[in-house]
């Protein structure tokens, strides 16, 4: 016949069953977790970083392309936008600076045109 410490020792052993049970389940959680840091958190902030150094550095000169497209020289720069210079007729465009999407190293072949 069971009593009644025999009843609350074999609940106390089921408890810690299932306490270790859960263990490998809350590591491979914890490993996962760190895996997708690493694979998708850490690398968007490197990139983030990386856009906000080069709109931080842009000057006036600077060749640019837009996320539209539009080829550029920029002209004037203002807090939060940029005055560029397109076309062989330098037509002026003024755009929000988060529009940048890179400064190009190379001028465009059509450059000597422009001059």
């Amino acid at each position: 016949m069971f009593n009644l410490y025999t009843l609350l020792a074999a609940a106390g052993a089921n408890g810690q069953a299932g306490l270790a049970e859960m263990l490998p389940m809350l590591g491979t959680m914890a490993v996962l977790f760190v895996a997708m840091y690493f694979m998708m958190i850490r690398p968007q902030r490197k990139k983030e970083k990386a856009i906000k150094d080069m709109l931080d550095n842009l000057k006036v000169s600077d060749r640019i392309c837009t996320i539209g497209g539009i080829y550029g020289t920029v002209t004037a720069l203002k807090d939060d936008t940029v005055t560029i210079c397109v076309g062989a007729q330098k037509t002026t465009m003024v755009l929000a600076r988060w529009a940048i999407r890179s400064v190009e190293d190379a001028p465009l072949e059509n450059d000597n045109a422009l001059v």
